[in-house]
């Protein structure tokens, strides 16, 4: 994954906010690189990941997949059917994508925010809470933080984009892709 942000989508509310959601779902936007990994990769995990058979207990923590046109929400149910049983009732919403709107800076990035401290030095590398949301490295930076990478994988990744981890904590050169765009 190159980056994520979270968000709301799937409903009709203007301008939705985690306190004034409306009719949308809690959602993550990725965005990926193909040649790295595929659609179907990406789905494969979405399915086994959660319960697709569950009810959902609410409209704003429903499981739902939302595909941008024919191609993914072909390649939705063709996915479907090799995780989910034809017996078994499905619960996820799949839906066009209609819009996403991107939720209050405060929920982007939470596992790394948990961690105040840190958040805050990688934050002051950035110019905007937008740039932060936006930077690759940072999404690096919050799977490591969740424990979705561990030290080593955390420290390959962050050599794919030039930086190099010092320590605990603190990586070399987090906020030069930002300063290298601002100065062009």
């Amino acid at each position: 994954m190159l980056r994520t942000r979270v968000g709301y989508c799937g409903g009709t509310t203007e301008a939705p906010t985690y306190r004034k959601i409306g009719d949308h779902a809690e959602a993550i936007q990725i965005d990926f690189d193909p040649q790295r990994v595929s659609y179907d990769q990406l789905l494969e995990i979405f399915w086994t990941a959660h319960n697709p058979c569950r009810r959902p207990w609410s409209r704003q923590y429903m499981s739902a997949v939302f595909y941008a046109g024919e191609a993914q929400r072909e390649a939705i149910e063709r996915t479907r059917k090799l995780y989910v049983g034809e017996d078994q009732t499905v619960h996820t919403e799949i839906s066009k994508l209609d819009r996403f709107w991107v939720a209050e800076d405060y929920h982007q990035k939470y596992a790394l925010r948990s961690d105040g401290e840190l958040a805050a030095q990688v934050l002051g590398f950035f110019t905007s809470e937008a740039e932060f949301r936006e930077a690759p490295v940072v999404t690096k930076l919050n799977a490591f933080c969740a424990g979705e990478l561990s030290r080593e994988d955390f420290d390959a990744e962050l050599a794919k984009f030039g930086y190099h981890a010092i320590g605990d904590g603190v990586v070399e050169g987090i906020g030069q892709e930002s300063a290298d765009a601002r100065s062009r």
